[in-house]
């Protein structure tokens, strides 16, 4: 390892810790599992998303409405709500001719209040 600490997170051993890889692998999700958790944070990978998210925390709102609210416009927020839509994160109901979106379930929630919470961690 060198001494500068560039190698400070490889392991020098070359030891297999059998009882630890057998024991976590009986506790191992399938594969798809892991692709379908990997699918919802991408989700939160793109900001306005994640804005739209913070936005219906706090009131169920229409596409006019989170437009204003970003300053974006109504075809980007729609493209953008399409994309929640699709992975379950938000609902909408119609109410003549509005259709106001609001968060699917506590989950949704859940996920975000814990990243804000990473986000402000202190060390």
């Amino acid at each position: 390892m060198e001494k500068d600490g560039t190698d400070i997170y490889r392991c020098d051993c070359n030891t297999i810790h059998e009882e630890v890889v057998i024991k976590v692998r009986k506790q191992m999700l399938d594969d798809d599992t892991y692709i379908d958790i990997a699918d919802i944070f991408k989700i939160f990978c793109d900001s306005t998303r994640v804005k739209i998210i913070g936005a219906l925390l706090h009131a169920e709102m229409c596409v006019c409405d989170i437009s204003v609210l970003l300053g974006m416009t109504k075809s980007s927020i729609s493209h953008q709500l399409r994309i929640l839509k699709q992975a379950k994160m938000v609902k909408y109901r119609r109410d003549g001719r509005v259709i106001y979106y609001s968060l699917a379930d506590r989950h949704v929630k859940a996920i975000f209040d814990q990243g804000l919470a990473h986000v402000y961690e202190k060390e």
